[in-house]
């Protein structure tokens, strides 16, 4: 049985449970404001070293700015998780971004991701936002998964976000 938390500061440890591997058949590419799909057809490995401790650091930097954490377990494991970032974003300040979000590849299209964005979505109404900013990985799974929670392409790229993962697909949703 899943149960959902909050996460502590402290259990950034806990990421490198997650595996964030999988198949990724397609990915998109956004030009001229639109999203053109092109086939991959290749396997993402779990974490390396080096990537597990950046998203340690991402997350910790997070929490520490007064962002917001949420979990899902199995037992003692964790089976997913996502960041709400502190950071006011957007033209009117009433953005905040979905950080970091990943569930382990045997829990997925089980609703806990989408349970998770449900937690991040009230936790941001709650801070005061009108919407989630999301910066997500270019692949179908995660565009997939972020358009079924509401997300549409931005009108309002994010310079800041945009300049650290350029290729990735920039949406927010409406709260």
């Amino acid at each position: 049985m899943i149960s959902y938390r909050e996460l502590s500061m402290e259990e950034a440890e806990l990421i490198a449970q997650i595996d964030r591997s999988e198949y990724i058949e397609k990915v998109y590419r956004v030009e001229e404001g639109t999203v053109r799909e092109i086939q991959a057809g290749h396997e993402c490995a779990a974490w390396d070293e080096h990537h597990l401790e950046e998203l340690k650091a991402r997350y910790r930097e997070q929490l520490r700015g007064g962002g917001y954490a949420y979990g899902a377990f199995d037992g003692s494991r964790l089976a997913g998780f996502g960041v709400l970032g502190y950071k006011f974003r957007g033209q009117d300040l009433n953005q905040l971004q979905v950080d970091l979000m990943y569930v382990s590849r045997a829990y997925r299209r089980q609703g806990i991701g989408r349970t998770i964005m449900n937690e991040l979505k009230r936790e941001a109404i709650s801070r005061g936002a009108e919407y989630l900013y999301v910066s997500s990985t270019e692949t179908q799974s995660a565009v997939h998964f972020y358009t079924h929670c509401g997300s549409r392409l931005t009108a309002e790229v994010d310079e800041e976000l945009y300049q650290l993962e350029p290729e990735d697909i920039h949406m927010v949703i409406k709260l």
